[in-house]
């Protein structure tokens, strides 16, 4: 189903009445850049491996088996030359004019950043930042990319296996980003939800604390919280979002 001009205009009208809107995304903001996401009929949990994906990222599955955590990691996370599409630059557009006070997101991609936005909270980390357990040593993406062992595994100096700084399953989330989260939710006028099928906890709860005056949200498939919102468009959230002005 494609956005109307009838929507667009709602959702500028939204826009232009806000001063403090707030931006929660998850994979869905990232697919027109070219990752996939992870479960679309096409998405990484429809995939045939050798384990569940959910047990390849896990905590235990990391310290338990790290090659074949890391034969993963490398061939359906670790995608390198990726740049923002439409909706990331829309959104860092949006905070340097001084309507988006926040971006919140599930990705692990750092698009955002890339794309000019400051003020991001990773729900679920990042891949462009890397630490080893074992001793604390911090590494940046490229020494990931570009160094490992015969199994494919990523070592630190001292020898202890890398970990990216992304929330595995069996992980807390970062107490820190939480409460920044669910600070701006709070405070926020409008609340944008984009790419998101909101259906990964806890990340999804959070959305119940905005109580501002225009939810959106914007998803290529229908949600279960569709009737929470104010506004609802089922398309590109790069072509939805690239055609609003600031």
């Amino acid at each position: 189903m494609e956005v109307t001009e009838e929507q667009i205009e709602k959702l500028q009208s939204f826009v232009d009445e806000s001063s403090d809107i707030v931006f929660f995304g998850g994979a869905g903001v990232s697919t027109e850049s070219g990752i996939p996401d992870f479960r679309s009929v096409d998405g990484l949990y429809n995939q045939k491996w050798d384990y569940p994906p959910e047990e390849i990222l896990s905590a235990g599955f990391f310290r338990s088996n790290p090659k074949e955590f890391y034969r993963f990691y490398r061939e359906k996370i670790l995608i390198t030359g990726i740049k923002p599409n439409a909706a990331h630059l829309k959104l860092a557009e949006m905070e340097k004019a001084g309507k988006l006070k926040a971006v919140i997101t599930q990705n692990i991609d750092g698009l955002h950043q890339a794309a000019g936005s400051v003020n991001v909270l990773e729900l679920h980390g990042s891949v462009l930042r890397n630490h080893c357990p074992s001793c604390g040593k911090a590494y940046g993406l490229d020494y990931v990319v570009e160094n490992k062992d015969n199994d494919g595994v990523a070592r630190c100096s001292c020898g202890g296996v890398i970990k990216p700084d992304v929330v595995l399953y069996g992980e807390s989330l970062d107490d820190d980003v939480i409460s920044r989260t669910l600070w701006h939710l709070e405070n926020a006028d409008m609340l944008i939800i984009g790419g998101t099928s909101l259906t990964v906890y806890p990340a999804a709860g959070f959305i119940r604390a905005f109580t501002g005056r225009h939810l959106v949200l914007i998803n290529r498939d229908p949600t279960p919280n569709d009737s929470m919102a104010d506004l609802v468009i089922n398309d590109s959230i790069g072509k939805v979002l690239g055609r609003i002005r600031v």
